[in-house]
């Protein structure tokens, strides 16, 4: 069967993969709410079309920190992608290499970061930070990002404990692992995952490794990195540090909040990203793509903004834009390339991305990024305290308790 978007990759991952690999890719937090939130909001958001415009010269790329990329999305940090395929973390490099868009490597990626360079020695590459207990670890890792050539950092924040995915709980998935006996035999229906799983090894916290002149890393701070339970004394006022260390761009990842928005510029950060971790963290987190707009105003164009969450196709990324953001980070679409068919599947989900979002601008008669702008969505109007109320009685009476964040209009 022909793979023709982000679903039918995600579908035949399913197949391919293990239940606990495909649960940890795919999963959320608790019900899993605002993984679904995240969906809801991008599809109930209509785009506008302006005809009879000439779109013969169409360019999708951007310019963000002095490079030029070819499509307005990059490949979002992705920890213990190893367990989807072994060297994951390079194989995605080298796609987004080939795909001409930036790949930030997670903290708790399975290939060392100099490995990675290597791997992909003319991508542009970032280095996203978790900071756990041992600070000196991230000191560490900062510094050899920086040795290896990668531009930006992205310091992830909304981990302070991690959200409970219960999913990996039922599978066991833990340090140290402990398996059961279904999921045993579900990894032995999977033989050719297996197969490369016994020839490249159990993954590892490669960037935790000792190096020649570090000390081994406890199997507490290991844990605590797959649990993502990262250092809860960090603050605002601990930019600071991280600006010793890193005189690049500096991002802040995992922002949902206006306010928050703000304290970044005034403390120094050379851009956001506007996340909920892909749905990953806490459930009750309101869409990435409905708390865009409000981190837009508050920062008035003085940093970059970028978003993540829920994007599955072309016009969703163009939704971003459309509203405020420069560019996308993508997460779990590339790794269900990945798992379908390795680095030409990753590549193959960037490209189809990238063809979806340059024909959603040809449609909209947009022939670049700069001219999407409010006028291309079709937002609901500021609803009436008592509208508001209503709403609210609409979502008691829901079924589950479910209901769009944009409601319909109301009628006359």
């Amino acid at each position: 069967m022909a793979l023709l978007n982000v679903d039918d990759y995600r579908r035949r991952a399913r197949r391919v993969l293990p239940g606990l690999v495909f649960d940890y890719v795919d999963g959320g937090a608790e019900d899993e709410r605002c993984l679904q939130r995240n969906r809801d909001a991008l599809e109930s958001l209509p785009l506008i079309p302006e005809c009879l415009r000439d779109t013969s010269a169409m360019d999708i790329g951007i310019e963000l920190f002095g490079r030029r990329w070819r499509a307005p999305f990059a490949i979002a940090p992705i920890g213990l992608a190893g367990l989807v395929r072994p060297g994951a973390d390079a194989l995605l490099a080298s796609a987004a290499q080939a795909a001409r868009v930036p790949f930030i490597l997670s903290t708790a990626s399975n290939t060392r970061i100099e490995d990675v360079r290597a791997a992909a020695p003319d991508a542009t590459l970032w280095m996203q930070l978790y900071v756990m207990g041992e600070r000196a670890i991230a000191e560490r890792i900062v510094r050899r990002a920086r040795a290896a050539g990668f531009e930006a950092l992205v310091l992830t924040v909304d981990v302070p404990v991690s959200g409970l995915r219960e999913r990996d709980l039922r599978h066991g998935f833990r340090v140290p692992m402990k398996l059961t006996p279904g999921t045993l035999i579900d990894m032995a229906r999977h033989p050719a995952w297996l197969l490369r799983l016994a020839r490249g090894g159990m993954p590892q916290f490669a960037n935790l490794l000792p190096d020649d002149d570090g000390a081994p890393v406890s199997a507490q701070t290991q844990a605590a990195l797959l649990s993502r339970a990262m250092d809860r004394t960090l603050t605002w006022d601990s930019l600071t540090w991280l600006r010793k260390l890193w005189d690049g761009p500096l991002l802040i990842k995992g922002l949902l909040s206006a306010e928050d928005a703000r304290r970044a510029v005034r403390h120094g950060a050379d851009g956001i990203v506007v996340s909920n971790h892909g749905g990953r963290q806490l459930d009750a987190a309101p869409a990435s793509i409905a708390a865009l707009p409000a981190i837009v105003g508050a920062v008035g164009g003085r940093i970059p903004v970028l978003m993540d969450g829920g994007i599955r196709r072309g016009s969703d990324i163009v939704k971003a834009l459309a509203l405020g953001a420069r560019a996308t980070l993508v997460g779990r679409a590339p790794v269900y390339g990945l798992a379908c068919d390795g680095e030409q599947g990753a590549l193959s989900v960037l490209r189809l991305l990238a063809e979806e979002t340059e024909r959603t601008m040809t449609l909209l008669g947009a022939t670049n990024v700069h001219e999407l702008g409010l006028r291309h969505v079709d937002r609901p109007a500021p609803r009436s305290p008592t509208e508001q109320d209503n709403a609210a009685q609409r979502i008691k009476e829901t079924p589950h308790g479910k209901a769009s964040i944009y409601p319909a209009r109301a009628t006359a």
